[in-house]
């Protein structure tokens, strides 16, 4: 019978590697998309709010709830199209 625990991130670290060594190797790897992920949360978050708060105001909750979650498509519909912008140039 195979291992069905057998993962391959398992195989990818060192014996001795602890959890923060794996921790600190995979923001290492990748820090820009972090960061670009977290610059882009940051904008939308600040907007939706601003725009609930002021232009909304009136609105009921769920009006708030309905602009966060599109920040999951915006998302996805940014960093594509500035991908195939990128292919383009």
């Amino acid at each position: 019978m195979t291992d069905a625990n057998d993962t391959d991130y398992a195989n990818d670290s060192e014996p001795d590697e602890t959890v923060a060594d794996r921790l600190r190797r995979h923001v290492s790897e990748n820090r820009g998309g972090m960061l670009y992920d977290l610059a882009f949360a940051v904008v939308w978050v600040t907007t939706v709010s601003l725009l609930y708060d002021f232009l909304f105001s009136n609105s009921p909750r769920w009006v708030l709830y309905m602009f966060m979650l599109a920040g999951i498509p915006a998302y996805f519909g940014f960093f594509i199209s500035l991908e195939m912008a990128r292919k383009q140039g």
